[in-house]
């Protein structure tokens, strides 16, 4: 069994997964560097005043049935939640069901939820299906006229494809057409990421909504109406991440799920630093021999390990390393862009706006493509989970905006951030300022790697980075890859599946990716939940 000590830079899914399981697969302990003063990275849960925030929104859902049977070990399925106590994969021509027994949680907030999945695009003032759905409800908010124009700009594109896709621009109006992509998509995108779509390169749409067109909705749309029967299935494997009608979701938040996983972690004897920074990373030949940095009361800190696993941001991972890394690597480290994150949480006597019955919306989140506002997203924290809120007469919401650090937006003070997000919010309708009771705000510095700057040089990085034989990139800015929640993990399974192995290589970790097979069981072999 191997041996040893792992120095793992990160407390997000990526590392905390890195070390659990090597705990579980190996002799060889965990010691985690965390530079903020949580754990769960991206996917925290923060709390203020007995509320829940969610940093974003966080499904629990995969293609991948380690992930899933993996969730599950740590946070059984709440009593009663599924048919007969079988949560089943179909579309592989038979029926799995997971976990294999159900585990009796510790204590009855340690569940998971089975949450219907809803989000809309909200735009001039009405809901749009998103994805986007030729019905009666969109033809009419869109007019006929337009609509009829949409499906013109749709058919042209699906006959005349843009060759080859260099950009994100290429890659959107290949699948919806110029009409939808300049009506829904532009501005939104471009709100998120601060560039022109024509900008970013089109794997930002391979990595995140591959598979994903106006006609795979449309197909999505068909098939659910008369496929009812699989309503109850969580898995939902053959259907697009977009288009998932349903998915698992800690009772108390997705930072939940890490904290205890980082509870276990602790429990198994490993180490978690958090409000450590790390600034200095030495190699001796091809090998990481130790990290150095600086904690919270301003003292410096050395480790030393035998395993080096770093999630941290590559831009910040080359600085550590310094004039270790050839120039080209250093000058490639710099020209890595980052879009930065800002949700301002508000507690509500009520909302504004209601479903066309009266009843308070039933959206996780909404898409908010108003033009004339900042905000990119809307969060409803108690349609995730009724939990998250402490007075259940109470609404709370996050409004979302992307930002660079050192832009206008990260520069405004809590008090001027609430502001703005209420004015925002009431001149499109979403709420009445009389009915805002509280607020909080959270910044998140690079939560997302950006597919522009000096991305489309980024193998230099990875050529470098993977020839130190016992080091491994992992997660999303880790990786400087847009992975979801279960990637990221994948990514730090796949690792320690390489160490106690003995694989030397590093393709296996990239060839993870956002909608691909990463390395799913094919449909003529047994299942793997061994892991």
């Amino acid at each position: 069994m191997k041996q040893g000590t792992a120095i793992i830079i990160g407390a997000g899914p990526a590392g905390l997964t890195a070390a659990l399981e090597l705990q579980r697969r190996s002799a060889i302990q965990p010691i985690i560097i965390e530079a903020g003063h949580a754990v769960g990275g991206l996917a925290r849960t923060v709390r203020y005043e007995g509320n829940r925030i969610d940093i974003g929104g966080h499904r629990f859902f995969s293609k991948s049935e380690r992930v899933m049977q993996w969730w599950l070990d740590l946070l059984p399925l709440e009593a009663g939640t599924s048919d007969g106590g079988r949560l089943c994969y179909h579309g592989l021509g038979r029926a799995i069901p997971l976990p294999n027994s159900t585990p009796t949680p510790p204590h009855p907030d340690l569940v998971m939820l089975v949450r219907p999945r809803r989000s809309r695009i909200y735009f001039l003032r009405r809901f749009f299906d998103y994805p986007l759905r030729l019905t009666a409800s969109t033809i009419r908010n869109l007019g006929a006229t337009r609509t009829l124009r949409c499906g013109l700009s749709y058919l042209r594109s699906a006959l005349l494809p843009r060759r080859p896709e260099r950009s994100l621009e290429d890659f959107l109006i290949n699948r919806f057409g110029r009409r939808l992509y300049l009506t829904f998509f532009r501005s939104y995108t471009e709100k998120v990421w601060g560039a022109p779509c024509r900008a970013i390169g089109a794997e930002w749409g391979a990595q995140r909504i591959k598979g994903l067109s106006l006609k795979s909705a449309a197909v999505h749309f068909f098939k659910q109406s008369f496929a009812r029967r699989r309503k109850n299935t969580i898995a939902q494997r053959r259907t697009e991440t977009s288009l998932i009608e349903q998915f698992l979701y800690p009772k108390l938040g997705a930072g939940q799920m890490w904290e205890r996983v980082a509870e276990l972690v602790r429990d198994g004897g490993g180490e978690i630093h958090l409000g450590a920074a790390i600034d200095r990373i030495h190699i001796n030949g091809r090998r990481v021999d130790s990290v150095e940095g600086v904690n919270q009361a301003g003292e410096r800190f050395t480790f030393r390990g035998d395993y080096f696993f770093s999630s941290m941001p590559v831009r910040d991972l080359i600085r550590a390393l310094g004039n270790q890394a050839p120039r080209e690597v250093i000058e490639v480290g710099e020209g890595l862009v980052y879009r930065d994150f800002i949700v301002v949480g508000l507690l509500l006597a009520r909302l504004a706006v209601t479903e066309d019955d009266g009843s308070p919306l039933r959206d996780n989140w909404i898409y908010l493509h108003e033009p004339g506002v900042r905000a990119g997203r809307l969060q409803i924290f108690n349609n995730w989970s009724p939990w998250l809120v402490a007075n259940p007469d109470k609404i709370s919401i996050g409004l979302e905006y992307f930002c660079n650090e050192t832009g206008d937006l990260w520069r405004l003070s809590d008090q001027e951030l609430t502001r703005l997000a209420v004015q925002e919010a009431a001149s499109i309708g979403i709420l009445k300022p009389e009915d805002v009771e509280d607020s909080h705000v959270v910044r998140v510095p690079k939560a997302y790697p950006a597919y522009f700057g000096s991305y489309d040089r980024f193998a230099a990085i990875r050529a470098f980075t993977d020839s130190l034989e016992n080091l491994y990139l992992v997660g999303r800015n880790g990786m400087h890859k847009y992975n979801n929640q279960d990637h990221s993990m994948l990514t730090a399974m796949t690792a320690v599946d390489n160490i106690v192995n003995g694989v030397p290589g590093k393709e296996s970790i990239w060839a993870i990716n956002t909608e691909a097979d990463y390395q799913e069981e094919r449909a003529d072999q047994p299942a793997n939940l061994s892991h």
